[in-house]
């Protein structure tokens, strides 16, 4: 194969908030983005198809010549039949176009795209199309994934001083784990380079912990968890998903959830996923402007990329905040917090842009990562973008 790009489908739209700030390829589940987990199948990086705004960040290869779902993710058989492809041929099932082959330096929109030779695939694959598909597939992906990073290579060893049940955990170079216990029966457990597991933790697998983040003393995480890199995470925490470089590092509960990147999550800030009458959870759809049927009886919390709460703060079961949003005070917030809201369940003003765009400035600062233009201007056009939301 040679160089490819990523495209967005309808699943970018249906994805929002999470995808405001970025193509689908570029989320989490699993311990690799899709878009890694491509480029690991490949032995390349990616390029993406999305968004005009998106673009100048998220690169477009102009000479690739294959183009691929960034909603669904690899598996041996899929890439097989991706690099069987030939030129002017799409690979599809159903009405969902998988990958197509085209003259290198060419570009097609979907509908385009849909009238190339059809080849029809007869297997099964994972395709992200809902926020809460992130934490309904991340076991399976997380499983994938550990697969992916660990065949052929061996662990680095872990200390005596903790706690081991099976044996299907793998530890990277440079990773500090001590006085914990982990549980791989039921799951893998995957440790980053440079991770830390600080003392009295209780982790049971599937779970991934990437490079340089940490779990803090007596945290109690149970399986089908991803703690992206550079975070910080405490408390207890069940099948959730966040995206990297954000901070839940405090008591409360964070449960069938998805958080993106540069969130932070208040001391003893909770979540429910369970509603009190066990009715099916509903959901904020962005293209509905309405709360969407997910069939789940276990949803929570939906928080956006530059979302943060303060410290106790509630979140009712089903709840999406999105992009830059800042929710504080007593009693639950609405259900939908609009990206670019400041407040909670008194009420909501608009979080202004240069406001939000000085705090993101010293967050980075902490990180040493400058903030730079192209990060402001993405941030201006989702805030024109997402202004009907804040003016219902």
């Amino acid at each position: 194969m040679v160089s490819f790009n990523l495209f967005d489908d309808s699943s970018w739209f249906s994805l929002r908030p999470l995808t405001f700030t970025r193509p689908v390829a570029d989320l989490r589940l699993g311990i690799l983005t899709i878009a890694e987990k491509w480029g690991r199948y490949a032995g390349q990086t990616p390029g993406y198809y999305t968004a005009d705004y998106l673009s100048a960040k998220y690169t477009i290869h102009p000479d690739a010549d294959t183009f691929i779902n960034g909603a669904v993710c690899p598996d041996e058989f899929l890439f097989e039949a991706i690099t069987m492809l030939r030129e002017g041929e799409v690979l599809r099932q159903d009405k969902i176009i998988l990958a197509f082959k085209i003259n290198p330096g060419e570009l097609l929109s979907l509908a385009q795209a849909a009238t190339l030779n059809p080849v029809d695939y007869p297997g099964t694959f994972t395709r992200i199309v809902y926020p809460e598909d992130i934490f309904k597939n991340n076991d399976l992906q997380l499983k994938a994934d550990f697969k992916l990073l660990t065949q052929g290579r061996t662990s680095a060893s872990l200390s005596s001083t903790n706690m081991l049940l099976g044996d299907d955990i793998f530890i990277e170079e440079g990773a500090e784990v001590e006085c914990s216990t982990f549980n791989t029966l039921n799951g893998p457990v995957y440790l980053g380079k440079n991770s830390q597991v600080w003392e009295g933790s209780h982790i049971r697998g599937s779970f991934a912990l990437c490079e340089n983040s940490v779990v803090k003393m007596g945290s109690k995480i149970y399986g089908q968890t991803t703690i992206g890199p550079y975070s910080r995470v405490g408390g207890e925490i069940n099948n959730a998903v966040i995206w990297g470089s954000s901070s839940k590092g405090h008591e409360g509960y964070l449960g069938n959830s998805v958080l993106g990147q540069w969130c932070n999550m208040g001391a003893d800030s909770n979540n429910s996923n369970l509603k009190n009458n066990y009715a099916e959870v509903k959901l904020w759809d962005y293209e509905q402007t309405a709360f969407r049927k997910t069939g789940l009886q276990f949803c929570g919390l939906i928080m956006a990329d530059h979302a943060k709460c303060g410290i106790n703060t509630m979140f009712n079961t089903g709840t999406v905040v999105g992009v830059g949003a800042n929710v504080f005070g007593g009693g639950y917030p609405p259900n939908f917090v609009p990206d670019f809201s400041w407040g909670g369940a008194s009420g909501f003003e608009d979080y202004r842009l240069d406001k939000l765009v000085d705090t993101t400035e010293k967050v980075f600062e902490r990180r040493n990562i400058e903030f730079n233009q192209l990060e402001k201007d993405i941030l201006a056009e989702i805030f024109k973008l997402t202004s009907i939301y804040r003016h219902f």
